[in-house]
């Protein structure tokens, strides 16, 4: 499992996010406004446990708690492609996060919603790929039955 984070400016929330190397689901994420270690610390332990956490060195990541799993930290991006390939497909289907100048987001509420929405519907797009990987689907066919 991969994580790393990207930030909005205008607002200074960051999006963390973990991504299964397989699936490419979206194990789990958090929106937040200071990276602290508590806050860190939470999008771990949300996460299934997993054998590998790989990350890219971030000041946080060597003070975290990683249950039972494996920590690899490795400079750069080497061994978290899928979490990049993951921030790619939150920047290309949520607009407020395409751009670094134009990431903004009216309350942090609202974001959280949004990118839960979206990985929901993401997720199960994944799973089902997984499943039947000849059949193509887009996402919003995933929507329903989604409750907030």
């Amino acid at each position: 499992m991969n994580y790393s984070h990207f930030q909005a400016q205008k607002n200074e929330i960051d999006v963390v996010t973990q991504v299964h190397r397989e699936t490419r689901c979206f194990m789990s994420w958090l929106a937040m406004t200071e990276r602290s270690t508590e806050n860190m610390q939470e999008i771990v332990d949300e996460a299934p446990i997993t054998f590998q956490y790989c990350t890219d060195g971030f000041s946080t990541d060597d003070v975290l708690n990683y249950h039972q799993g494996r920590h690899l930290i490795e400079p750069g991006k080497s061994q978290t492609y899928s979490i990049e390939g993951g921030n790619a497909d939150l920047r290309h289907y949520l607009a407020r996060l395409a751009k670094r100048s134009q990431c903004f987001s009216r309350s942090l509420q609202v974001l959280k919603n949004t990118i839960k929405l979206f990985v929901y519907c993401w997720n199960r797009r994944q799973l089902f790929h997984c499943a039947y990987p000849t059949y193509s689907r887009p996402l919003i066919d995933f929507l329903h039955p989604f409750e907030f």
